[in-house]
């Protein structure tokens, strides 16, 4: 049994409450990990509230999609870590918010990265990744990203910056000296964000929804089409033909290989960090929602 917060129902962040849950002993090429920190992320918040209804999140679920710690064990055919070795861990199939997690897709944490970095990256870098990848996003391309001083947002805008394309960041005003910082050019989101971002960029070619709530249609009517267009967590995707992108297995590990390695080499800059026990889960949740701008992480 290990310490873990679950979800006993969907709602506000009271729904949060300790539990003892059993992680068993890591399968085919899987890791057990010890947790040093688990992040939390918006997509957290969005599937504790059941406004998103997806990854399986369920009553007992155990949220959490990322965090840091040390390999405690290894099942059969794993062979590029070993017990004692330290990694980031992604899990898309949830998990995080606890003291022992089972991963099936990591990445070794460099000496260079700290704690609080590592495990604020893995869900954040393999979305960024996977989003650009998706709308194809490259050089000479216009990308406007909704929520781009985000925790996903912020990698959204380095990545893009670095394959040569021109951002478009959709924030608030009291965000756009740290956009300018990243190498975007921002503008409001507000009421007029098609205008907005009309007046300041020729054309848009991708959109990218990394915002807690977007308009959705305001995206397509600025790409043309919801072809290039696709969002983290808006439920209203499907019915505007627009694509809800989740982890996909053929493409984490190397998401997760891109983002750590920019990491490393000083080509990212994550938002800062508010480290809390992992007791606390159901508070993270709550000053998020309340608009504070930081990145959470729980200690067990």
């Amino acid at each position: 049994m290990t310490h873990a917060i679950s979800l006993t129902d969907f709602g506000g962040p009271e729904v949060l409450r300790p539990a003892d849950v059993v992680v068993p002993g890591p399968g085919r090429g899987q890791i057990r990990v010890a947790l040093r920190l688990a992040g939390v992320g918006p997509t957290d918040l969005a599937l504790r509230s059941g406004r998103l209804k997806a990854f399986g999140a369920a009553k007992g679920t155990v949220l959490g999609f990322e965090g840091a710690g040390t390999v405690e064990s290894v099942g059969s055919g794993v062979d590029d870590v070993a017990p004692g070795d330290d990694v980031a861990v992604f899990l898309p199939g949830l998990g995080g918010y606890a003291e022992l997690v089972i991963a099936e897709f990591w990445v070794r944490k460099p000496a260079t990265v700290s704690w609080e970095d590592a495990a604020a990256l893995p869900a954040s870098g393999e979305a960024a990744v996977r989003v650009l990848d998706l709308v194809s996003v490259g050089d000479g391309d216009t990308l406007l990203v909704l929520g781009a001083a985000g925790s996903v947002g912020t990698v959204v805008t380095q990545l893009a910056v670095a394959r040569g394309a021109t951002v478009i960041a959709a924030v608030r005003p009291a965000d756009f000296a740290a956009v300018q910082s990243l190498g975007a050019v921002p503008v409001s989101y507000s009421a007029d964000l098609v205008a907005d971002v009309r007046s300041r960029a020729g054309r848009v070619d991708a959109v990218v929804d990394a915002a807690t709530r977007s308009d959705l249609q305001a995206a397509i009517d600025l790409a043309g089409g919801p072809e290039r267009v696709v969002t983290l967590s808006n439920a209203n995707a499907a019915a505007l033909g627009v694509r809800l992108s989740g982890p996909e297995p053929g493409g984490v590990v190397h998401a997760l290989s891109e983002a750590m390695s920019r990491l490393a080499d000083r080509g990212l800059v994550l938002r800062s960090h508010t480290v809390i026990p992992l007791s606390a889960a159901a508070e993270a949740h709550t000053r998020l929602e309340a608009g504070e701008r930081s990145k959470f992480l729980l200690a067990p």
